[in-house]
């Protein structure tokens, strides 16, 4: 009933929105009830806060997921299908592999006593295995073998990209050591060509990997040997082995400097069930000079409810986490590095605002305001302005490079407290967003900062994007273009808005982009 009359009575809200942004705006030195809103954040409140994150179902319908698990309609009144999967958005995500397969450096033969898995084809509609004669001749096609190269640790993941218009029979990825026999695994097919396999065990030497295909007419097809180092001691990709500049799906980010002190998690509360509930988001304390105030960016789904029409509340920021104390996520703000800071306002896109995702996904990009006096709460600080203590990065509004490897981090509630990143090959997907296609960052990086290029040795560089959505059917993290959008004026409001004294739900501004 209640998502029912806020959607007949939109036009009310945006009115009363408007109204209350014009009637309360306050003096630039007026700040919320900073003291109230750390007191809220219980340790109890902030160990139950979960992800922002969505889930799309096969039919591209949007599900709350909650913390239980249970998928709740967002923005909609369907409920899901049993037989459907469902995996975070906002995040990158980890495609389900059915099992690890470890590696036996003095194996004879074929490994023995693994669990077998029954292989899904997949081909286009009407395609091959009807029973006829058999005229197929074409093999099918492998190609985007990934790692292509380079030093890998004991466990990688490995991707390929294989397709044949009458179906696939078997995609199996084979692994030569040096001096061994080749073992052969059946891939999981992760659907839209992509298939996938975790190796475990790999140990220190020189490797080899390639693809062997059969479709279903037994045409066979091999791909191209790829050769790779392992360094067991080194961590290779897929364990932060502390140089942070090769490629990594997911890794705790050990190089410290300027993003790791800027980038911090955000607590924030939004309609969830009969009353409010808390989330858990990353953002970054962009560069700006305007006195007064410090301005983070972060992703729009973590500033405001595009299916509630409401603006979060009861919004704290923890830079560097990652240094704190503690254990991790607590009551305490005190053991963390920096202490926390409260918001005055958000400010969005309309467009973000008056659509529901996935529709807007082009305008998933936000920033938070926070007052340089009475924000800061907990460890002692030289200077309670924000970006002074935490630093700050620069928000570039061109287009980055494509094909040039870029640096996506985060707080991934999973790996509480730990700061987290991942580094691929930049891509455009379409006009609205950039991609990240082996990213497997977690729930709770959503808003975390894209850096290209980033500077390892200093942890610098400009912001591109921010962590969006993913996904379901394979890895892979979507960013919203900054350049050519809204997201300029948006950074230019944040700057320039007068502070907000609004009820729960209304601190903020949208700002429709036609006003820019």
């Amino acid at each position: 009933f209640f998502r029912l009359y806020l959607f007949r009575s939109r036009s009310m809200v945006s009115a009363l929105r408007l109204a209350l942004v014009a009637t309360l705006c306050l003096s630039a030195s007026a700040i919320p009830k900073d003291g109230a809103r750390f007191d809220h954040w219980t340790g109890q409140r902030r160990i139950q806060a979960i992800p922002r994150d969505f889930v799309l179902d096969s039919d591209g319908k949007a599900y709350l997921k909650k913390g239980d698990g249970v998928l709740e309609p967002y923005g909609h009144s369907q409920k899901p299908s049993a037989h459907k999967k469902f995996v975070p958005l906002g995040t990158a995500l980890r495609a389900k592999i059915p099992r690890s397969v470890p590696i036996v450096d003095d194996l004879a033969g074929p490994l023995r006593g693994l669990p077998e898995h029954k292989f899904r084809t997949l081909g286009k509609p009407g395609g091959g295995g009807t029973g006829g004669k058999v005229t197929d001749k074409t093999p099918p096609t492998i190609e985007g073998l990934d790692p292509s190269g380079g030093t890998l640790g004991s466990t990688s993941d490995f991707y390929a990209t294989v397709n044949d218009d009458g179906g696939l029979r078997s995609v199996k990825f084979v692994y030569q050591k040096a001096g061994f026999s080749a073992q052969s695994f059946d891939a999981y097919n992760a659907g839209s060509g992509l298939f996938i396999l975790t190796i475990t065990g790999l140990t220190d030497g020189s490797w080899t990997w390639w693809v062997q295909a059969q479709d279903r007419s037994r045409n066979t097809a091999t791909s191209s040997k790829v050769s790779f180092i392992v360094d067991v001691g080194g961590g290779g990709g897929g364990g932060g082995s502390g140089s942070c500049d090769t490629k990594t799906a997911n890794s705790g980010w050990s190089c410290g400097g300027a993003v790791q002190n800027a980038t911090g998690r955000i607590y924030f509360e939004m309609p969830y069930g009969a009353g409010w509930g808390g989330f858990v988001c990353s953002g970054t304390v962009a560069t700006e000079s305007t006195s007064g105030r410090s301005i983070i960016i972060t992703a729009a789904h973590c500033v405001y409810d595009d299916a509630a029409k409401k603006f979060a509340r009861n919004v704290i920021f923890i830079p560097d986490q990652d240094s704190t104390t503690g254990a991790g996520t607590d009551l305490n703000c005190g053991n963390d590095p920096m202490g926390c800071w409260a918001t005055s306002l958000g400010v969005v896109d309309k467009n973000w605002a008056d659509r529901s995702f996935p529709n807007n996904v082009a305008w998933d990009y936000a920033y938070y305001v926070v007052s340089d006096t009475g924000a800061h709460a907990g460890t002692a600080v030289t200077s309670d302005a924000l970006d002074v203590t935490a630093g700050s990065l620069p928000v570039a509004f061109t287009s980055p490079s494509t094909n040039s490897l870029a640096h996506a981090l985060g707080y991934s509630y999973s790996e509480d407290p730990n700061f987290m990143y991942s580094v691929d090959s930049l891509t455009s997907m379409n006009s609205a967003n950039w991609w990240l296609a082996n990213s497997k960052l977690s729930g709770g990086s959503s808003g975390g900062p894209w850096v290209q290029p980033m500077d390892t040795s200093s942890g610098s560089g400009p912001i591109v994007s921010v962590n969006s959505w993913g996904y379901s059917s394979s890895p892979g993290m979507a960013g919203p273009k900054l350049s050519g959008t809204s997201a300029s004026c948006l950074f230019s409001k944040a700057q320039t808005n007068a502070f907000i004294s609004a009820p729960d739900g209304f601190e903020g501004i949208v700002v429709d982009p036609s006003t820019c």
